[in-house]
C-alpha cells in the first residue's frame, strides 16, 4: 500500500481497519476449514504409516523367532570377513540399534579376555578375538553394547538378544 496514511485521522484509520477485518473474516473461516480438512487427512496418513510400521515390526520379530536372522553371537562365531555396517541390528523386541558407543563414527563390538578389552571394528577382527577365546563384553560384564540410532541412550544386552539382518543401505 503506497498511500500516505499520515494525513488521515484516527477514526478514519479505525474504519479502514474494521473494513479490512470484515473482508478478512470469510477468508480466515475458509482457511480454518481447509486446515481442519488437511489435519483429518494427515491423521489418516499417520494411521496408515503406523499400521505399516507395526506390521513390518511384527514380521521382523516373527522372522527372528524362526531363525531367519542370526544373533550377533552367531554372526561373530560364523563370519570371517565383512563390516558391521553391512547389517542392520535389531533387539529381539524389533527395535533397531547400532553396535558400540553413541556418537562413534563406526560400529564396533568390545571383547574381553577377563582382564583386558579390545575393540573389533569389523567381522574379521571379531572373528580373530572370538577364535582366541575372548568373549563379547568387558571384564565382569559380558554382553553387547548397543545404542539407539539418533540418541545417546545405550544398553548392555546379551549378544543372543540382538539379531543381524542384511542391510539394504550403508549405515553411518
Amino acid at each position: 500500500m503506497s498511500e500516505d496514511l499520515s494525513s488521515l485521522d484516527v477514526a478514519d484509520l479505525e474504519r479502514r481497519v474494521a473494513a479490512l477485518r470484515d473482508r478478512m473474516r470469510p477468508i480466515e473461516q475458509d482457511l480454518a476449514a481447509l486446515r481442519a480438512e488437511r489435519d483429518v487427512i494427515l491423521t489418516e496418513v499417520r494411521r496408515r504409516e503406523r499400521i505399516v510400521q507395526r506390521t513390518s515390526r511384527a514380521d521382523l520379530k516373527a522372522a527372528m523367532k524362526e531363525g531367519t536372522f542370526p544373533t550377533v553371537a552367531e554372526l561373530v562365531a560364523g563370519s570371517e570377513t565383512g563390516s558391521f555396517d553391512e547389517y542392520v541390528f535389531n533387539l529381539k523386541t524389533g527395535g533397531e540399534v547400532k553396535l558400540g558407543f553413541p556418537g562413534a563414527r563406526t560400529q564396533s563390538v568390545t571383547f574381553t579376555d577377563g582382564a583386558k578389552t579390545a575393540q573389533a571394528a569389523d567381522l574379521a577382527q571379531a572373528a580373530e578375538l572370538y577364535a582366541a577365546g575372548w568373549e563379547l563384553g568387558s571384564p565382569g560384564r559380558t554382553g553387547l553394547r548397543v545404542h539407539f540410532p539418533g540418541t545417546r541412550q545405550e544398553r548392555l544386552i546379551p549378544a543372543t538378544d540382538v539379531y543381524a539382518r542384511p542391510g539394504d543401505r550403508a549405515q553411518g
